[in-house]
């Protein structure tokens, strides 16, 4: 089952439980993926690209949360992390701290990384592995600790 499959059949089941926090949630995933089935003109969108969508609307809740916080308005923010939750169901697990650490090292010994000015070369590499379970930001900032 494709990932646009499942989110279908989840807006079903958020349509029958009468879920409308779910359903708005479901629905801005679906229209993002719609989205990019209309751009690259396909039926199908591949999982691949599903995942970065989802990664994509994931943080911009998060984002939106944390502007919302910071303008005192915790109500909304609320809102955004409900529907973050939601979103976030369909990522794959987040990598830990400790296999985050163990993962670039190894990127580092394979890309013979020795200084700060290495440090896109292996931010690179290693957002192309770790796609999906881990975040950009975090990947970069590992990266610069460990180069350091």
């Amino acid at each position: 089952m494709t990932l646009l499959e499942q989110i279908n059949s989840d807006i079903k089941a958020a349509m029958k439980a009468k879920d409308k926090e779910k359903l708005q949630a479901l629905r801005a995933v679906k229209a993002a993926f719609m989205l990019e089935m209309t751009k690259t003109g396909s039926t199908e969108i591949a999982d691949a690209n599903a995942l970065k969508i989802v990664q994509k609307l994931a943080k911009q809740r998060k984002d939106s949360a944390d502007t919302y916080v910071t303008g005192g308005r915790q109500e909304l923010a609320d809102v955004e992390l409900k529907e973050m939750s939601f979103i976030e169901a369909y990522l794959p697990a987040q990598i830990s701290d400790e296999e985050l650490t163990a993962a670039i090292k190894l990127l580092i010994e394979k890309t013979g990384a020795s200084s700060i000015k290495d440090m896109g070369k292996v931010v690179g590499m290693a957002s192309k592995e770790l796609a999906g379970r881990a975040d950009g930001k975090t990947i970069a900032e590992k990266v610069k600790a460990l180069l350091a």
